[in-house]
Formats: C-alpha cells, structure tokens, sequence
C-alpha cells in the first residue's frame, strides 16, 4: 500500500438503509409495517420508502420494470437477512407473540450468544432478523465473540423454540437464565431447521 494512505475512511459512514427490488410491492409493505412497524414516508405505484424512526427511509422497495423471479433463491449467493434490534427480551419476545397470532411465524430460531435472534421471510423470500442483545451491551458482546473459544467453536449459534422461551418467562424466569438455558441447549426444537432461506419461489 502506498504511504500515507489508509486502510479505511477516517470518518466511517453509518449504515443508512437496504434497498429491495420487488414483485410484490403492496405486499412488501404491508409485511414490513407488520414485522418492524416500518411506514411508508413516500409510496407509489413505482416504488415505497420506509422507516420506523427518524431516518427518512430503513428500507426501500423498488418496483422495477421488467423484473423477473429469482431461481433458488434460498440457495444462491446473495444477502441473507436485513436485522432489526429490540430494546430489552419482554419487548422482543411480545413481537413474537403479536406476530405468531397474525399468522406470521419465524423459519428459524437461533441464540448466537451476543444475540438471541428469530427470522422471517418477507413475501419475495428475503430474510427479516428479529433480535435481542444477549448482553444489553454492544461492547461487551463485541468483546465476547472476539475473545471467546465459545463463539469462535459455534458462531452460528444454538437452536431454540421460541413457545419453550414464552413458557419459560411465564413460569418466572428473567432474560439472563433464559439466555443461559438456551445456550445450554435446553430449549431446542424436536427438529433443527436449515439455516438456509426456505425457496419461496
């Protein structure tokens, strides 16, 4: 490398948004108020913009002309996943719930240890990841999945039920013991899920 030049920006941007081209645009927008309560700040036939906080957009659907369905699309390279953060686990774990009586349950259910975290598929088979911080701090769980044989052993994680984990907060146990459960592998379902996305298509 050159002298005097660097690796990377002195100043780092922030992540702003993620923008999908799209079929299936009213539906899109209908899954994404419901999964993260995102809300169109513009809306047209041509395309949508939504937030669900003060940015002007989170996510951007694009109804581009002459699209066509994608071909194994939850087995092909790509992006996975778009995640959103809950503040605390009764928040996190009350989504679940509002969402499962609409009818709308994850794929897959993994505790990563520095998140627990759920996934959904949006109508054009694009990944949603609903999280909690396992640690209520980000510098701690930075800290942890570089410095711990754990992560580095599993970064993927350790499958759980999420019913098992609403049983358990309603028989009185805090986040921190559910947490320390399910990395314990005791709230695993019967059968564990490909991490893959489901083909939708």
């Amino acid at each position: 490398m050159p002298s005097g030049r660097r690796p990377r920006p002195l100043v780092r941007p922030v992540f702003h948004h993620t923008t999908l081209a799209t079929l299936k645009l009213d539906e899109m927008v209908v899954f994404y108020e419901k999964i993260a309560g995102l809300e169109p700040v513009y809306y047209s036939s041509g395309g949508a913009w939504l937030t669900n906080d003060a940015a002007n957009h989170r996510i951007a659907l694009l109804a581009l002309p002459d699209l066509r369905a994608p071909e194994d699309k939850g087995h092909t390279a790509g992006l996975h996943h778009t995640a959103f953060e809950y503040a605390n686990f009764d928040q996190w774990l009350d989504n679940y719930l509002r969402l499962r009586d609409e009818g709308i349950v994850p794929f897959l259910n993994l505790d990563h240890g520095m998140t627990m975290s759920m996934y959904y598929q949006d109508p054009e088979g694009n990944g949603v990841e609903i999280q909690v911080d396992g640690f209520g701090d980000w510098a701690a769980g930075k800290e942890w999945m570089w410095a711990s044989q754990e992560f580095g052993d599993n970064p993927i994680g350790v499958y759980f039920d999420p019913e098992r984990l609403v049983e358990a907060r309603d028989d009185g146990l805090d986040f921190t013991e559910i947490h320390r459960r399910a990395r314990a592998g005791e709230y695993e379902p019967a059968v564990k899920p490909e991490v893959h996305l489901p083909e939708l298509w």
